[in-house]
């Protein structure tokens, strides 16, 4: 039995509503993905309903909304759900409105919390009954400390998400989950976690967006695919952001997509699942096994095929010798 899914029609026209990631999935930084624009415009036009789902809680849906629409995605500003807006209907339901939040956060989850009646402050003058946490690199360390020392003494903690680094135009940066780490250290507990890879945003996502026979697509196994894993949801894996073959072959069970692709082109296209057995996969010209613990492909094919019959094979070989198998010297096709 094949460890992949299998879909005989196109995801676009199997799933009403895609529940998209955003780095490395539609844009890397301020560019569009290649391909990626007129795959999602394509799938809408089919009747596909696109949700942009993003674990960063500094930015707006409106600034993501212009964002994607700048790089030719046709996309609304109430088609993008963020971690801030989870986090924040996590203390609506638990808070009075007007309640006073502690904001460490910025523009984003300021914004989040005040759609959902709750008023941001920054100060213990405003009697905070509560803490929402969340990237801003532009948060004091006096209002950062201020809020540990609540959360310390048991006040209401929600965090966006723990996103240990950020995206940045250097490179990567310490995220939200390591500030989350300092405050847990010092107050001796843990947070609610609003976004992925738990349940709140992707329930937030279809709260907002709606949607009968979601499909998770995300570039991050640790993320986006252990979320779908989670909820139940089908998932596509693409390998344009921070996947790659040695994170590919290491999967485990609970961080492993239902489809691979190489881009958001996959969504058009059907889900063949590589035939074989005994460690050997193959689908499309491509032949997959392993010889002495090493990853061998062989033949020639569409990208995507390569990929399918690698996840299949690696995957059987972790599953039987409980360790990755190698694949130096393995170079994926284009």
């Amino acid at each position: 039995m094949s460890r992949l899914g299998a879909s005989s029609r196109p995801l676009r026209e199997v799933h009403d509503v895609a529940v998209l990631d955003l780095d490395g999935v539609v844009y890397r930084s301020r560019e569009a993905v290649p391909h990626a624009a007129e795959s999602l415009n394509e799938a809408q036009a089919q009747g596909m309903h696109l949700a942009f789902v993003t674990n960063n809680a500094s930015r707006t849906p409106s600034t993501v909304g212009e964002h994607l629409r700048s790089l030719g995605v046709e996309a609304s500003d109430d088609d993008v759900v963020t971690s801030a807006q989870a986090a924040a209907s996590l203390l609506a339901r638990e808070l009075p409105a007007g309640s006073a939040v502690l904001l460490l956060g910025g523009d984003g989850l300021d914004h989040a919390l005040r759609e959902r009646g709750l008023r941001p402050v920054t100060s213990l003058d405003d009697d905070p009954v509560a803490v929402a946490q969340g990237y801003g690199p532009d948060v004091p360390w006096s209002r950062m400390s201020l809020g540990a020392q609540l959360v310390a003494e048991g006040l209401p903690w929600v965090a966006s998400n723990t996103d240990l680094t950020v995206p940045t135009a250097r490179g990567l940066a310490p995220g939200n989950g390591a500030a989350v780490e300092m405050v847990a250290r010092f107050a001796g507990r843990e947070p609610v976690v609003a976004g992925k890879p738990q349940r709140p945003l992707f329930e937030e996502t279809l709260a907002r967006v709606g949607g009968e026979r979601p499909l998770v697509v995300g570039d991050r196994l640790d993320t986006d695919i252990e979320g779908a894993v989670t909820l139940g949801w089908p998932s596509l894996l693409v390998l344009t952001g921070v996947t790659g073959l040695p994170e590919l072959v290491a999967a485990s069970p609970a961080q492993r997509p239902t489809y691979v692709g190489a881009d958001l082109r996959a969504l058009a296209d059907p889900q063949p699942a590589p035939e074989g057995s005994d460690g050997v996969a193959s689908l499309g010209g491509w032949t997959a096994r392993v010889e002495e613990a090493h990853l061998v492909v062989e033949g020639d094919g569409e990208v995507a095929d390569w990929w399918r019959v690698v996840a299949e094979v690696a995957w059987h070989h972790l599953d039987t010798h409980d360790e990755p198998v190698a694949t130096d010297g393995v170079r994926p096709p284009g």
